[in-house]
C-alpha cells in the first residue's frame, strides 16, 4: 500500500464529524506546543487501516511555514520490508493553549487529535483520541516506557469507555 493511499483510507476515515470529541474526553489546558514539537514514539493504539501492519511508528511536530504544525508519521511494514511515510498538517481548533488539534494528511479534510493526558512536568508521554472512541494512541518520548505508565494508560483509556481489549502494542526495537 503506497503512502498516498494510507493518508486517503486516513482520509476516509475521518470524515463525518471529524473535528468534534469523543464525549467524556476533554483536551489539556495549558498546552505548550513548542514543548510538544519533535519526535514521539508510538507505544500503542487501536487497529486502522492506514497504519495496520506497521512497526517502529513514530510522529515528528514541527511547526510550518506560515502557521500550524507539520506532522510526519512513519512506520516499517513488516510485510514490504519498507518504511511508509505520510506528512499532514495540522491547527489549534479552539485556542493554541488546549491541547485540541485538527489533522488532515490530504486534502481539506480533517479529523481531531484530542491530547486528554499529557506529563506536563516534561512532556515525555501523550495519551490521544480522535474524533471518537476507535482513534486512541500512546506517544512517548522514549521507544520504551514503565509497566506502570503502560498500565496508567490502559487503565485511563478504559475509565473513558475505549475498548482496550483491542490496542495495538507497538514493536519499537
Amino acid at each position: 500500500m503506497n503512502i498516498k493511499l494510507i493518508a486517503f483510507l486516513l482520509l476516509a476515515s475521518l470524515l463525518s464529524g471529524c473535528t468534534g470529541l469523543p464525549k467524556g474526553v476533554e483536551p489539556v489546558g495549558e498546552f505548550e506546543l513548542d514543548r510538544y514539537l519533535g519526535t514521539w514514539y508510538e507505544i500503542a493504539r487501536l487497529d486502522h487501516s492506514f497504519e495496520r501492519g506497521l512497526e517502529r511508528v513514530s510522529a515528528e511536530y514541527s511547526l510550518r511555514d506560515g502557521g500550524g504544525v507539520k506532522v510526519v508519521n512513519r512506520g516499517f511494514s513488516v510485510a514490504k520490508q519498507e518504511w511508509k511515510e505520510s506528512v499532514g498538517k495540522a491547527y489549534f481548533v479552539r485556542g493554541d493553549d488546549e491541547g485540541y488539534l485538527k489533522v488532515a494528511f490530504f486534502g481539506p479534510f480533517y479529523g481531531s487529535y484530542v491530547v486528554f493526558e499529557l506529563d506536563r512536568e516534561n512532556y515525555q508521554y501523550a495519551f490521544v483520541a480522535g474524533p471518537d472512541r476507535s482513534y486512541l494512541w500512546f506517544l512517548s518520548r522514549s521507544p520504551k516506557v514503565s509497566t506502570e505508565l503502560m498500565d496508567h494508560f490502559v487503565k485511563r483509556a478504559k475509565q473513558l469507555g475505549f475498548d482496550t481489549d483491542k490496542l495495538i502494542f507497538v514493536d519499537q526495537r
